[in-house]
């Protein structure tokens, strides 16, 4: 069955339909990974977008039980060059194609993803339609152009009431935006004893769990959207280690004084590379936002920048001068992507540490 993708701008490209045959509107991106499609489309930072993987080959590897980041998957639709019928795997439970079904997903393949990919390096994101070609292209672009999309993607995403991960170490609070299954695994394998709370707790409920440690998840969306989170980390400054993983990252410079911007296509892949301000060291790193932290904005605030992205030169690390708290506008926990940046958990077990060594000395 044919199927097309249509533009705001007036692009109009025709491909073969895949998963459910619903229809859908949301804003177009593209990301740049080999492998870890499975990852990226339940990577609840993508809410309410349709995502073009930019690989030409999806699906080879079919879907298992074990790569999930979130139960259900918040994405818009999928644009792929060719999605694999026959997958073959020896993890291998189902297909892209039945996978996207039973999740209510659209995805459109056989379109040049290397020419869309173009469009949005060249204009920006863009909003667009995954629909049948009955649709008049003419009056779709007008809908899109009318359309505005939600700005409640945090809410949408984020867990709607607290619960334990047990373990017998750190006590952390895991603040979710839309957090990543990577992000509390990578906390669970260093023993931690995690409570992950929803996005909207407040700093006084925060520090009523007494927790060592804060962890402020990745999500979607514009932080300025979230002016309660904001709220919430300013509280938090001083009174517990913080650390922050991409919207968390945002939503902490946000508190601490600094502006953010809306990038023109954002980073979305596992291939970004980020350099160490303090070492020089350089890693591989994997991204997915579209929005930074504004540099000029950080010259008269408590805030140091960290690390840089080596393609762009934006801010990818902030730590405060006074306060235990470091953030970084990139994934550490992968999931896809290298693992390059891992050790920032153990920097955060560490600066948890510190902080009640610190706190036995001030009793």
């Amino acid at each position: 069955m044919k199927r097309q993708l249509i533009l705001e701008d007036g692009t109009v490209l025709v491909g073969n339909a895949f998963g459910s045959e619903i229809e859908t509107v949301g804003e177009v991106v593209f990301t740049t990974g080999m492998t870890g499609y499975q990852e990226t489309i339940t990577d609840p930072s993508f809410c309410g977008q349709i995502v073009t993987l930019t690989y030409p080959l999806i699906g080879n590897y079919g879907i298992n039980r074990e790569d999930f980041e979130s139960i259900n998957p918040a994405i818009k639709g999928l644009i792929v060059k060719e999605a694999a019928t026959y997958p073959s795997n020896w993890r291998n439970d189902i297909s892209i194609h039945e996978f996207l079904e039973r999740k209510g997903i659209p995805g459109i393949e056989g379109i040049d993803t290397r020419k869309l990919t173009r469009i949005i390096r060249k204009y920006g994101t863009l909003k667009g339609a995954i629909c049948s070609t009955k649709e008049n292209p003419e009056e779709v672009i007008e809908r899109l152009k009318q359309i505005e999309l939600p700005i409640d993607q945090v809410k949408q995403v984020s867990t709607k009431n607290p619960y334990p991960s047990p373990g017998r170490g750190h006590k952390v609070v895991l603040v979710d935006f839309g957090s990543k299954h990577g992000i509390l695994r990578e906390l669970n394998n260093r023993d931690c004893d995690v409570t992950v709370v929803p996005y909207h707790t407040t700093a006084e409920e925060i520090l009523s769990l007494h927790p060592d440690g804060v962890m402020l998840s990745n999500g979607p969306g514009d932080p300025k959207d979230v002016p309660e989170a904001i709220n919430m980390v300013r509280d938090l400054l001083g009174k517990v280690p913080l650390f922050g993983i991409c919207l968390g990252h945002q939503l902490f410079a946000l508190a601490c004084g600094a502006d953010t911007y809306k990038l023109k296509f954002g980073h979305r892949g596992a291939n970004h590379p980020v350099k160490d301000l303090k070492t020089g060291k350089v890693v591989f790193t994997s991204q997915n936002h579209g929005y930074a932290v504004d540099e000029a904005s950080i010259q008269h605030t408590d805030l140091e920048i960290t690390q840089i992205n080596l393609n762009d030169q934006t801010i990818e690390g902030l730590k405060h001068k006074k306060y235990s708290a470091f953030t970084v506008q990139y994934h550490p926990e992968a999931s896809p992507g290298p693992e390059d940046s891992n050790e920032l958990f153990d920097e955060f077990l560490k600066q948890m540490d510190q902080w009640k060594g610190s706190v036995k000395q001030h009793a």
